[in-house]
């Protein structure tokens, strides 16, 4: 299902940022790249040669895949990790025997090198990560229909990403619970910025968001999702992306990826702001009293505000390098662009009075406050 984004040519090269990175919704930084390894140096006179030859094999095969496919290296590195785990399993002393390498994307060090199979084991897991986000952008992308019409996402591959999402998340959110607490404090500080604990948590949350968003669509187009649904999903989703901007802005992310990645999360954080506003506006509006009704007219211009300052950031995240293109608007935000600005001056238009009264307002009104709904799945290591 779908490519990977653009690798070095050789494994064992240099990085190179893509100039352009096709059309994106869900955001991917580049990815990890493993450097080759040869077993037999460090564990030939530890383990039977047919077992070095398999995790040879295994690994040679994540490498040279780099590239292709995304099924096919997914499916790779499934088979890889078992293998890997018997390295770490019960404290095997073979733990810290091999050296492994792989390039980074979002550290300004270009490689890092570690006698660590722990360290293999988080650097697959991240991967397998970013190839789940990638499969969700193939899926996400609007494509024209058989019937020649303009393009559009299928109902069918909206919920197959939610799924995707989900298993991103899961993947991350095992690294972060289970695999992260394996290194010394010294080490876990020294991993490359790509391995960080914040920037594996807000990839998670990015995970959570992107399907928390799907789901609001998903309800857009049903008709039996009543208003409170649909503001609580909102709302759910700026929780996701206001956590993820709270773990990712303050890390040094560096190659274009890592500030793009910024960029990324800053845009969806205020994107889903306009929603929850719209949704809780409409609400307040439902009420009898003229508090009410000021306070919806606030929400209401809120939305409209958020949605403004979400087309900038659209564009400044486009528009950095590696540059990505917009794919045609689709779902939530097709639907709110065009219902938020038309809501909101009628809104006015039916309450003068209270408008002159809401602009005096100096906050916005607050958002409701919902647990998250959506979570990770339950991934476990495959010992």
């Amino acid at each position: 299902m779908g490519c990977c984004a653009s690798t070095p040519e050789d494994a064992g090269g240099s990085r190179r940022t893509p100039a352009k990175i096709g059309e994106v919704f869900v955001y991917v930084p580049g990815f990890r790249i493993p450097k080759p390894v040869d077993f037999s140096i460090f564990l030939r006179d530890h383990l039977s040669e047919n077992l070095v030859q398999r995790l040879s094999a295994l690994r040679t095969r994540i490498v040279a895949l780099h590239g292709s496919i995304l099924g096919d290296l997914l499916q790779a590195l499934e088979d890889y990790l078992p293998v890997l785990l018997g390295l770490v399993k019960d404290d095997c002393h073979l733990q810290h025997k091999v050296q492994f390498v792989w390039v980074n994307q979002e550290d300004a060090v270009e490689e890092t090198a570690l006698s660590s199979a722990w360290y293999e084991v988080l650097s697959v897991l991240h991967l397998m990560a970013i190839l789940s986000l990638s499969q969700a952008n193939f899926l996400l992308i609007p494509r024209i229909t058989m019937e020649g019409y303009q393009p559009k996402v299928s109902e069918g591959n909206r919920r197959a990403s939610v799924d995707i999402f989900l298993k991103a998340a899961g993947y991350l959110d095992c690294a972060i619970q289970h695999v992260l607490p394996r290194f010394p404090s010294e080490i876990r500080q020294n991993l490359p910025l790509d391995l960080h604990e914040e920037t594996l948590r807000a990839l998670c949350l990015q995970a959570l968001g992107q399907g928390v968003d799907i789901q609001l669509g998903l309800a857009i187009n049903s008709t039996k999702a009543t208003m409170a649904v649909k503001r609580r999903l909102a709302c759910e989703m700026v929780k996701c992306w206001q956590q993820a901007e709270d773990n990712i802005m303050n890390l040094q992310l560096a190659n274009g990826w890592g500030e793009k990645h910024k960029l990324f999360i800053s845009w969806k954080h205020i994107e889903a702001k306009a929603a929850a506003y719209y949704y809780h506006g409409m609400i307040l509006d439902e009420s009898n009293t003229e508090k009410s009704h000021g306070m919806a007219i606030a929400a209401l211009q809120a939305a409209d505000e958020f949605l403004k300052e979400s087309k900038k950031r659209s564009d400044a995240f486009h528009f950095s390098l590696p540059l990505s293109g917009n794919p045609p608007p689709w779902g939530t935000m097709k639907y709110l662009s065009e219902k938020i600005a038309l809501d909101a001056a009628g809104k006015v238009r039916i309450n003068k009075d209270l408008h002159s009264q809401a602009k005096i307002i100096e906050t916005f009104p607050i958002l409701p406050d919902f647990e998250l709904a959506l979570k990770p799945d339950e991934y476990q290591l495959p010992f």
